[in-house]
């Protein structure tokens, strides 16, 4: 560990397999920090939609990253969070770190639930992640040549997830983060097709991005057997969240760790030596 204080802490890391927990589980381990991951495939089972698999994952654990599938925006969401601070609180878990999203109502509802649980607190505000190209649902069409979207010229400060978990973990391992949220955001405004157009370059790939409207996409969506439930969140985030109302960069990352936010220009280099892009 990085500080004496927290030398016997057993950290849980929810969501492990995710885009940011197993990467805040990877920098854990790497440092020898005595943690462990909870998913729904895991041994224990760790089940948001099922309150009877939280207990034995918090047996022994002082501390927890929090991240909510698919996102803290969806029905019921608030409600679960604040079943699970409770548990965690009678089990003497000392301090929950918490991934929310930015311009979220719901999400921000969360927050309020963590931050009033009685045990120290960090809130991690992000906005859309880089990963999304790479490792998400914007990566198989990248890889057949055409994204179609229904974004238009909203700017979105896509933040790197990497950035996202060096700011948990430090949170979770050092003094300094107690109590506070930190909005972390990458350094600059693109849109989703000046997203695209940096991807297409540094690939040497073409790569054409369309703008359609939200109706098409959820259909297009519906078609591939998406959930309901999943479909409504793209909605939500496509019309909502992305309106304009967090065209604006945070200094979350360097307030978190002395350093710059990750550029998207960095993430896409790094990225692409990987081959991931084809």
């Amino acid at each position: 560990m990085t500080n004496t204080t927290t030398q016997n802490r057993q950290i849980l890391v929810i969501g492990s397999n995710g885009k940011t927990g197993r990467r805040v589980l990877q920098r854990l381990n790497d440092r020898g920090v005595p943690a462990t991951g909870a998913t729904f495939s895991g041994n224990p089972k760790f089940d948001w939609n099922d309150a009877a698999t939280w207990d034995n994952v918090l047996n022994d654990i002082t501390a927890v990253y929090i991240s909510y599938y698919p996102d803290l925006a969806i029905p019921g969401a608030v409600k679960s969070i604040e079943l699970f601070t409770k548990l965690a609180v009678k089990k003497s878990v000392q301090k929950l770190v918490l991934l929310s999203g930015r311009g979220e109502e719901e999400a921000q509802q969360c927050e309020k639930v963590v931050m009033g649980a009685g045990v120290d607190f960090t809130i991690v505000q992000a906005s859309w992640f880089c990963q999304n190209f790479s490792e998400g649902n914007f990566l198989e069409p990248i890889l057949a040549g055409h994204v179609a979207l229904p974004a238009g010229n909203i700017g979105e400060p896509f933040v790197d997830a990497d950035d996202i978990a060096d700011v948990a973990v430090a949170a979770l391992t050092e003094e300094g983060h107690s109590n506070k949220l930190y909005e972390v955001t990458g350094p600059r405004l693109l849109t989703f097709k000046d997203a695209i157009a940096e991807i297409a370059k540094a690939t040497g790939r073409t790569i054409n991005y369309e703008q359609v409207s939200i109706e098409e996409y959820a259909a297009v969506l519906a078609d591939y057997g998406l959930p309901k439930e999943v479909i409504w969140l793209v909605t939500y985030l496509f019309t909502e969240v992305l309106d304009g109302r967090n065209q604006f960069v945070a200094d979350g990352v360097e307030q978190a760790l002395g350093r710059k936010a990750t550029d998207f220009s960095d993430y896409v280099k790094k990225a692409a030596a990987t081959g991931v892009w084809g």
